[in-house]
């Protein structure tokens, strides 16, 4: 399970350190993509490969869409020795990624951000934490 969150540089070849943990938990080699949101996403082999199999089965136009979206754009990576991982110039690009990166732990995957675009997401999901707690019952 992935929790917490951190920032980290990312160097001038577009190569960011996950936390040690994040990376014990990932293997030798995972997934890099586009997230869901503004965002690259961080899954292991065996996550990627359940998302997959989600997205195969989902109506075709739906399924399409998301293969598009996050499969298509899917490299497996594995970190060097001292830790860092390189995310892609397409991936950075599309979610905004110059020189730090905000780093997320979101249970079954990691999610990269740049830190405005983050920040600017949780204001705008508020009403949706709010509605969240109510089913809760906390």
């Amino acid at each position: 399970m992935f929790t917490g969150t951190t920032t980290h540089n990312i160097d001038s070849k577009g190569r960011i350190v996950l936390p040690a943990r994040f990376r014990e938990e990932l293997g030798e080699t995972f997934i890099i993509a586009k997230g869901f949101f503004d965002c690259v996403q961080v899954l292991s082999i065996p996550e990627f490969e359940g998302l997959r199999k989600n997205i195969k089965e989902m109506p075709a136009r739906m399924a399409l869409s998301m293969q598009y979206k996050i499969i298509a754009t899917a490299v497996e990576v594995s970190p060097n020795s001292q830790g860092r991982v390189s995310i892609p110039a397409n991936l950075r690009k599309a979610a905004g990624l110059e020189k730090s990166a905000t780093v997320v732990g979101m249970d079954n995957r990691i999610e990269i951000w740049n830190e405005d675009k983050f920040n600017e997401m949780l204001a705008q999901n508020e009403e949706n934490v709010e509605a969240a707690l109510e089913l809760l019952n906390l």
